[in-house]
């Protein structure tokens, strides 16, 4: 370790000279004169300029999710014909050209988000809807615990005189083997807006949901009745019904031969159906740093793609006439892109996915024109399409982490092939290639997990601990045996015999699982953490991307925003009281500095993401307060003293007089209406209905709500006071 180090201090410590000369201070002022240069640098490193075009389309596109109201058709017209203006009229000095291109394509960033917004704009239903007749034609089939989630797209809603949804996502418990994609039916279900955060700053479901135009969210009474079609579909959604058909259909077969969460898996590194999964093996491999293998990106895509690739050009080799006359690596290409094409419309076409298939395509095609494929330079293509097809992609988790990932990868890589080499190593070749296997697991892991780390805090509050020791004991198995045996399977499925080959791969699933809990189960193998700011995490991506894009010295600048960042994500206070968003579930934090929970939650789901926000690993029941917390509870309701407040809870209109009198804040599950005028603050239903969940400060004294931290967005209109739901 010490030797391969040595190199890369050599040429990095500031203070190498002062080894030699003893002038410390002549070597640090070098040091800061060539990380100043600004411009030297920027022109010294022409050719990673490119790199930075991604990065310039996700600032436009981070300011647009950012603001706080939605900006009109013109503003984004003129925004974008600006940044087309100043790409024409960029001046012939480099420097400034290169300046006013990146401002451009951030327009450019802005205005695809704009106008993304404007093209999935659909329906949304704007209440609870009781047990009502829906008509449908069916997207999508998940497995979900002992039933099915369905996406349906809907044709008609009984007695609803407003334009119904496009799309309902809809929970099936009974009936559920008529479902599959494409086929019409009836049912009778409960239907509910897409829920709002559970606190300001939470994430929001509801913008999620809004582009993927989803319109409403419920469960199904009864089993569901096919009915005749109500429409024919284009040849386009033939085909995309043929494509959901076939992963359906090899779905239902994985989880015939391989029953439980070891199939569901499967499935997931198969057709990318994660449904199924059970919550317990989902955590172990969370906690074990083995999430990944749940996703399909480059791992997967790189053991199909050239794995086949091989495969194709191992046995071409065995015949001398074919292989010394044809271009076998050139076919061999050929049939690994026709694979990984394969791959990617089986397995649900997914971000991480899709990154994974253009980076190894563009590889692929490299080979194919007899050119060097640039790494670097394939993903800030992947990422530059995914960004201009589906803009809302950047706030997503799995676009984020995935190329936190393979940007860290690929800077690692370079600097590794820049390193000067040393002395070969008289270990014999097997010992070489082993440690070089198994070292290259380790590397890979650390760095990917260092590189998401701040993502994964950030949307899961979660940091794992032991990712290494998981990775370099399942990913053996999961290169060797797991997804050959997949591949194999795929090839095997149309013919009928893919049961051996399937039961290979849960036996190698079985193996990754259990070498997930044992992880998972070891002291210290997770830290619950507090939700940081969104400006933390933008510091942090921009320090991580300037230190990854650049390759001078000067690079290390970007430890300055990542510092910084890191400071800033500790920095907030967390609120003193928490009023979820149906006025009856509340949190205060006491003394002791954690949130109690005033009563029995109704709403848990609110109350478990409190506690998650606030890095809290306490189940709900524990969370309960008591007297020793310094809060008292009754039929009528709750109070409780923290930070010079008296809170009361009130449950029942008896109380409300008197928790009036009294109390500084008073939250109330019924109307309140004037009832609490000398109250610094009164929160009834009325207002969580209006303003969605609260968030309060003591000290200084700030409210906070959920409703005003998503702004006035198409995703967050509320419904109209006097709006008629049914005829």
């Amino acid at each position: 370790m010490g030797v391969g180090l040595s190199p890369l201090f050599r040429r990095f410590a500031p203070f190498r000279a002062a080894d030699r000369t003893g002038h410390r201070a002549l070597s640090w002022k070098r040091l800061f004169s060539s990380l100043a240069d600004i411009s030297g640098n920027l022109r010294s490193e022409r050719d990673r300029w490119p790199l930075w075009l991604p990065v310039a389309l996700g600032c436009g596109i981070g300011v647009y999710f950012a603001l706080p109201f939605e900006p009109t058709d013109s503003t984004a017209i003129v925004v974008a014909a600006a940044g087309v203006a100043a790409i024409i009229a960029a001046p012939s000095t480099a420097m400034l050209r290169a300046c006013l291109i990146f401002a451009a394509v951030a327009a450019i960033g802005f205005s695809a988000a704009r106008l993304r917004t404007d093209i999935v704009a659909a329906p949304v239903i704007a209440h609870r809807m009781p047990p009502t007749g829906i008509d449908g034609r069916i997207e999508a089939v998940e497995m979900r615990g002992k039933g099915k989630r369905i996406m349906l797209r809907v044709a008609r809603i009984d007695r609803l005189s407003a334009p119904p949804p496009k799309y309902a996502r809809i929970s099936v418990r009974s009936g559920t083997d008529i479902l599959e994609p494409g086929r019409w039916v009836h049912l009778k279900a409960v239907l509910m807006p897409p829920p709002e955060p559970a606190a300001p700053g939470d994430f929001d479901f509801g913008r999620a949901a809004y582009f993927m135009r989803l319109g409403g969210v419920g469960y199904a009474y009864g089993k569901p009745v096919p009915i005749a079609p109500l429409g024919r579909p284009d040849v386009f959604e033939r085909i995309r019904f043929a494509v959901d058909g076939l992963r359906w259909r090899m779905t239902a077969r994985i989880h015939a031969v391989l029953p439980g969460s070891t199939g569901s898996i499967a499935a997931a590194l198969i057709t990318g159906d994660r449904g199924g999964i059970s919550d317990e093996d989902e955590t172990a491999l969370r906690d074990a740093g083995l999430a990944h293998v749940l996703a399909i990106a480059g791992l997967h895509m790189a053991l199909v793609g050239l794995g086949i690739f091989w495969a194709v050009r191992a046995f071409l080799a065995l015949f001398p006439t074919i292989a010394l006359t044809q271009p076998i690596k050139k076919w061999a290409a050929l049939a690994a892109l026709a694979s990984a094409t394969f791959y990617l419309v089986i397995s649900g076409a997914a971000v991480p996915t899709e990154r994974a298939f253009v980076m190894l395509a563009m590889m692929l095609i490299a080979i194919l024109v007899d050119r060097p494929a640039l790494s670097m330079r394939s993903v800030a293509m992947a990422a530059s399409l995914i960004l201009l097809a589906r803009p809302e992609s950047l706030i997503e988790p799995g676009f984020q982490m995935s190329f936190a990932a393979v940007v860290a990868l690929i800077a690692v890589v370079e600097w590794e092939q820049a390193r000067p080499r040393g002395t070969i190593e008289a270990a014999p070749l097997w010992w070489r290639k082993l440690r070089h296997y198994f070292g290259g697991i380790a590397m890979t892991s650390f760095v990917g997990s260092l590189a998401t780390l701040p993502f994964a805090v950030f949307h899961f509050d979660r940091a794992t601990h032991y990712a290494v020791l998981g990775n370099l004991l399942a990913m053996p198995v999961m290169g060797l045996l797991v997804m050959p045996a997949a591949a194999v399977s795929v090839l095997l499925m149309p013919f009928g015999l893919d049961s051996a080959p399937l039961h290979v791969m849960g036996y190698g699933i079985e193996a990754m699982l259990a070498v997930g809990r044992w992880v998972s189960h070891l002291p210290g193998s997770v830290s619950v953490v507090a939700a940081w700011p969104v400006h933390a995490l933008v510091m942090i991506s921009l320090g991580g991307l300037w230190i990854a894009l650049w390759r001078r010295r000067w690079r290390w600048l970007g430890l300055l925003p990542l510092a910084a960042g890191v400071v800033a994500a500790f920095a907030p206070r967390p609120p003193d009281l928490l009023v979820a968003r149906d006025g009856a579930t509340v949190a205060l934090r006491g003394s002791d500095g954690v949130l109690h929970l005033m009563g029995a939650p109704k709403d848990r789901y609110s109350a478990s993401e409190w506690l998650k926000r606030t890095g809290d690993a306490r189940q709900i029941a524990e969370a309960v307060a008591t007297p020793a917390a310094g809060v008292r509870c009754d039929e009528f309701g709750c109070i409780g003293q923290a930070g010079g407040m008296l809170v009361a809870a009130v449950r029942r209109e008896d109380a409300l007089a008197e928790d009036c009198a009294r109390a500084s804040i008073v939250v109330s599950a019924i109307p309140v209406r004037r009832r609490c005028n000398g109250t610094r603050l009164a929160i009834d239903r009325f207002d969580v209905a209006r303003n969605g969940a609260y968030a309060v400060w003591f000290s200084p004294f700030r409210i906070a709500t959920a409703q005003g931290a998503r702004g006035d967005r198409p995703w967050s209109e509320r419904p109209r006071r006097h709006e008629r739901r049914f005829q």
